[in-house]
């Protein structure tokens, strides 16, 4: 279960054209509990994003990055770190496979963390609540809430060794690969 209480508010124009609030519930939801709970907020298959499209387009996201051309804009809860390694592993091979991840990792990135992981995007993501520790192939940096990172298209991890969940958010645009 998540800690905190997810609300989403998109705004658009109204019948009379007038600004007012279209939805107010997160539709796109996954979650493993002890793993990770994450909410596609907003997604979009192209940029400029078309704001004359009325759709939900959220509920059409199943893969881990946007479409091609496009965005994601995703909030992510990670609790602490499991003890069971395997376990953790697993869950996330199980996501990988969901998500229809492009690149997966490989044992020696398994073995650095069972969360790293490789896309082709440009990710914007910044800690909200709690900490988290980024782990690259080389490096490791504690996040705290207002802390941003910016990811090119590399091997990345995220270490929740606190004993409360961290909350991350933010865009996943797509990019030419690395």
């Amino acid at each position: 279960m998540t800690k905190w209480n997810w609300k989403r508010y998109v705004v658009g124009p109204d019948a009379n054209g007038k600004s007012a609030v279209l939805m107010d519930e997160a539709t796109n939801v996954q979650r493993n509990p002890g793993i990770f709970y994450r909410a596609t907020l907003w997604s979009a298959a192209e940029v400029p994003v078309d704001n004359a499209i009325e759709d939900d387009r959220t509920n059409a996201i199943e893969t881990r990055e946007p479409l091609p051309g496009g965005l994601l804009f995703r909030a992510l809860e990670i609790p602490p770190d499991t003890a069971d390694k395997q376990h953790h592993v697993e869950a996330l091979r199980q996501l990988n496979t969901e998500v229809k991840q492009k690149h997966l990792p490989t044992e020696a990135d398994l073995a650095r963390h069972p969360s790293m992981h490789r896309t082709d995007t440009l990710d914007c993501i910044t800690c909200i609540k709690g900490e988290i520790w980024l782990v690259t192939d080389v490096d490791e940096v504690l996040m705290r809430p207002g802390d941003t990172v910016v990811i090119r298209g590399t091997n990345h991890a995220w270490s929740n060794r606190s004993s409360e969940p961290c909350l991350l958010c933010g865009c996943m645009i797509d990019a030419t690969p690395r």
